[in-house]
């Protein structure tokens, strides 16, 4: 079910208790097409697309702002109570802003591939990405993007995925693409993080060149109480690249029957 009801492009499918997903930089909500209707046999699932991705307006320029917006805007949409929070790289970022500003909303927490802050020596390839694609569209960063969410021998292996993510990536406004690069490279929360109170789990693919597996880590170390479970195998989308690993991740922590 799609709804038009704000400013941000939400679908909802299944049932039971709720679930939030945001998806990462170098995608869309179709990122999560392997897994969510897997969990909508057991939750009701909201697909995001965050503010600039499909038909989300755009928000301000802080991730601060990103997180503001759905906040205020998942009501309008009929979320009701607290809702679980999973978000993977770009999506992990903004869930941790809506962790720190908003926390009271949400119950349990999902960070994947992500981290509080962007560290110094890789501002510039976020810099570099947003430069490219206001010069020569989305195209120009088809590949890196490609080999940012996935190991090379998975892209060898699975070319029709490889093709399905640079559709969903040529779909991405430049503009708006080049302003969340931006936004990304200047967020660092890393002090806020010890505030949140959620029960939190860190889930890192060991094989993530997106979003180093180092930012997780103290990320999981920053949060009290907060679990940390690595997928060696996996880069930085293990949702799409292995969809049962992700699941058996995520089963316990959400106490998943399937």
């Amino acid at each position: 079910m799609t709804s038009d009801k704000s400013t941000l492009d939400v679908v909802k499918m299944g049932q039971g208790p709720d679930l939030v997903l945001l998806h990462s930089l170098l995608s869309d909500r179709t990122a999560f097409d392997r897994i969510a209707p897997r969990l909508a046999a057991e939750r009701t699932v909201w697909l995001v697309n965050l503010p600039g991705f499909g038909r989300s307006a755009p928000a301000g320029p802080g991730l601060e702002q990103f997180a503001d917006r759905i906040a205020e805007e998942l009501p309008k949409h009929g979320l009701m109570g607290k809702a679980d929070l999973l978000g993977n790289g770009f999506g992990g970022f903004v869930s941790v802003a809506l962790a720190v500003r908003h926390g009271a909303k949400f119950n349990r927490l999902m960070f994947v591939d992500t981290g509080a802050a962007i560290p110094p020596e890789g501002k510039g390839a976020f810099a570099m990405m947003a430069e490219r694609v206001e010069a020569g569209g989305m195209e120009a960063v088809l590949t890196t993007a490609l080999q940012r969410m996935f190991p090379e021998d998975f892209l060898a292996a699975h070319p029709k995925i490889a093709e399905e993510r640079k559709a969903s990536l040529r779909a991405a406004n430049p503009g708006y693409f080049a302003a969340a690069c931006r936004a990304l490279a200047l967020f660092d929360h890393r002090t806020e993080i010890a505030s949140i109170g959620n029960p939190t789990l860190v889930v890192v693919g060991l094989r993530d060149t997106a979003t180093p597996p180092a930012l997780s880590y103290a990320l999981a170390k920053g949060i009290p109480g907060a679990k940390l479970v690595e997928l060696a195998h996996c880069g930085h989308s293990p949702h799409i690249q292995d969809p049962e690993a992700f699941w058996q991740t995520l089963k316990p922590f959400l106490g998943l029957a399937g």
